[in-house]
Parts: structure tokens; C-alpha cells; sequence
């Protein structure tokens, strides 16, 4: 994209016909204004999720938003979600990431590779749609919501999906965190071995950090750096979805191969990892990063229409259940083989 190109766009936001630039940005403020209420009610509210709460207010805001916001929400839905993803690049480095070893590096990689197949399998069987199915996929197999937010971003996906999506990955990822624990304890897995399964299976990262820490220290140490490595994977799974989906598509204009803002997230783990990132913006980063995606998902929740979201969300509900079965067994059988639980010891 040119700077030309760029600098059309940011001028037809401000002062498109329509709407008018008051409403236009009307609707981004109100986005921001609704993240930081999510923000803030999850902090009072135990276990609830921020972007959980900004997506059901979205949905709930839709039938009353003024037609003026429109365009303001919808700018917000599309480029703070691309920006969020882009800074969640700047919470990993490769270093955490090989310090784990070959085996395990291994295990999850290709936990992820069979969690994205079943499901993407299990997806066509039941008929789910396949924006719905790669959402489910990149959501269950890598990092949540972020995942469902970075995969959105370069498919073609009605805001039902995502929003069904984003559902499934919060339900049966919170239900992990009383799962995963009670399984260890009933297979006698030590500390470091429950983290390293809760990292390779739970859905978010507030959620595998609910999972490993009652287990101590070492195992939320274990649990963050093995879920953190299935984020890395994140540039390369929505690179081919998009290359996939932009190949099969009819449309005249076509999605770009690979989205810039999977570019821009691969520079971002690169200048963390290379230790050109002020100390500053690391420690901030997570924060912006949650708000950025909150904001973008509780504008995406205001186009949603209810009656379509529920009937996405029979078929969904069931292709989530198998996509966390999938990948928790998996998880747990492929770090056995790669020694890296005490299963059996």
C-alpha cells in the first residue's frame, strides 16, 4: 500500500460523504470509551473476560448505534484489531522460545499442526462454514481470541463467525482451567509437567496462567513459554489461510497473499527478539495490546445479528468441543513423547 493510497483512505475517513467526519469519528470514540468499561468490569468481575464482556456489549449496542458511527466502528473493527495483533508480536522472543529444546519446540508445533487439521476435518463433516471453521481452528490450536482476531483479518469472515467463534475458544478455554489441573492431579503429573500441558492446550493466556500458577512458580514459568510458542506460529497458520483463501476466491479483488499486518507482526517478535525494544514498551505492550483488541471486537459486535449468531452457534458449539478435545489429548500424548511430562515416571 502507497502512501498515496494510504493518505486517500485517511482523507475519506475524516471527510466522506454520508455520515460526516463528527459521526465517523463519533464511532471510534465510542469503541474506546467501551474497551476501557470492559476493561475496568473485568477487573471487578472474577474470570471475566474483557473482550468477552466487549463483544456481548457490541452485540447488545448494535440495534441502538447511531447510523453516523458506522463508519467510525467499522475503521476501528478492521485497524485496531490489525494494530493489536501486530504489538502482540512484541511479547515474544525467540530465545524463551529455544530454550525449551528441540523435543518440545517439536511437540508443540505439531500439536498445532493436528489440532488446525481435525478441526479444519471435523469442520467440513458437521457443514460449518469455512471462515467459522478456520477461526475455530486458529483459535483452539493457537492463542483464543487473538488468534480468531488475526485470522478474521485475512479471510473472508461475516461477524457472526467471528463472534461464534470467540465464544467457543472463552467457553471450553475456561473450562480447561478446572480440567487440565484435575486431569494432572489424576495422572500424577508434577508442576513443570502441568504447565508445559496447560501451555500446549489451553486456549488463552489469561487462561493458562489461571491453569499452571496454583501449581507454583516454575509450572506458570513452563506454562507461558510453551504458550507463548504457539503464538510464534500464528504468522505462519494465517499466512497460508490467507494465500489458501485468496487462491480459491472468485472475487475480482482479491485479499493480498500475505496480510501486511502478519509482516509487521513477524518484524515485531524480530525487534524484541533482537533486543531493540525500549524496556518501556515491553512492559506496556500486553496492556495496549488487550485494549486495542477489545475496542475492535466490541465494534465488530455491534454488526452482529443475533438470530444469525445463534444459529452459527449450534454447529460451532460442537466443532469447538472437538477442536479442545483434540488438542488437549494431543498436547498431552506428543510432550509425553517428547519427554517433557512426567506421565509414566
Amino acid at each position: 500500500m502507497t502512501s498515496q493510497t494510504i493518505g486517500v483512505r485517511v482523507r475519506a475517513f475524516c471527510h466522506g460523504t454520508g455520515s460526516g467526519w463528527t459521526g465517523r469519528w463519533a464511532g471510534v470514540v465510542a469503541a474506546l470509551a467501551a474497551a476501557a468499561v470492559a476493561v475496568v468490569l473485568a477487573l471487578l468481575v472474577p474470570f471475566a473476560s474483557a473482550i468477552v464482556l466487549a463483544v456481548l456489549g457490541g452485540i447488545a449496542a448494535g440495534p441502538v448505534v447511531p447510523m453516523s458511527w458506522r463508519a467510525g466502528l467499522a475503521w476501528s473493527a478492521r485497524v485496531l484489531l490489525r494494530l493489536g495483533v501486530v504489538l502482540l508480536g512484541l511479547h515474544l522472543s525467540v530465545r524463551e522460545v529455544f530454550a525449551l529444546g528441540r523435543p518440545t519446540l517439536l511437540a508443540v508445533v505439531a500439536t498445532v499442526l493436528v489440532g488446525m487439521g481435525a478441526t479444519i476435518l471435523a469442520g467440513a463433516v458437521l457443514g460449518v462454514s469455512r471462515p467459522a471453521t478456520l477461526l475455530i481452528a486458529a483459535g483452539t490450536s493457537i492463542c483464543g481470541a487473538s488468534a480468531v482476531a488475526a485470522m478474521a483479518g485475512a479471510i473472508r469472515a461475516r461477524s457472526e463467525e467471528i463472534a461464534a467463534a470467540i465464544a467457543m475458544v472463552t467457553l471450553y478455554g475456561t473450562a480447561s482451567i478446572v480440567l487440565i489441573p484435575w486431569l494432572a492431579g489424576l495422572l500424577g503429573l508434577d508442576g513443570p509437567s502441568l504447565g508445559a500441558w496447560a501451555g500446549i492446550a489451553v486456549h488463552e493466556v489469561a487462561q493458562v496462567v489461571a491453569a499452571s500458577s496454583p501449581a507454583g512458580s516454575a509450572a506458570l514459568t513452563v506454562a507461558v513459554v510453551v504458550k507463548l510458542t504457539r503464538v510464534i506460529l500464528l504468522a505462519p497458520v494465517v499466512a497460508v489461510a490467507s494465500i489458501v483463501v485468496g487462491r480459491s476466491t472468485r472475487h475480482a479483488t482479491r485479499p493480498p497473499l500475505v496480510p501486511l499486518f502478519v509482516v509487521l507482526f513477524v518484524a515485531a517478535v524480530a525487534a524484541r527478539s533482537l533486543g531493540v525494544v525500549p524496556g518501556p514498551v515491553i512492559a506496556w505492550s500486553p496492556a495496549v495490546t488487550s485494549f486495542l483488541l477489545t475496542a475492535a471486537l466490541f465494534a465488530l459486535g455491534t454488526t452482529v445479528q443475533l438470530r444469525r449468531l445463534l444459529r452459527e452457534g449450534r454447529r460451532a458449539m460442537l466443532l469447538g468441543a472437538i477442536a479442545t478435545a483434540v488438542v488437549t489429548g494431543s498436547g498431552l500424548g506428543l510432550l509425553t513423547v517428547a519427554g517433557a511430562t512426567s506421565l509414566g515416571g
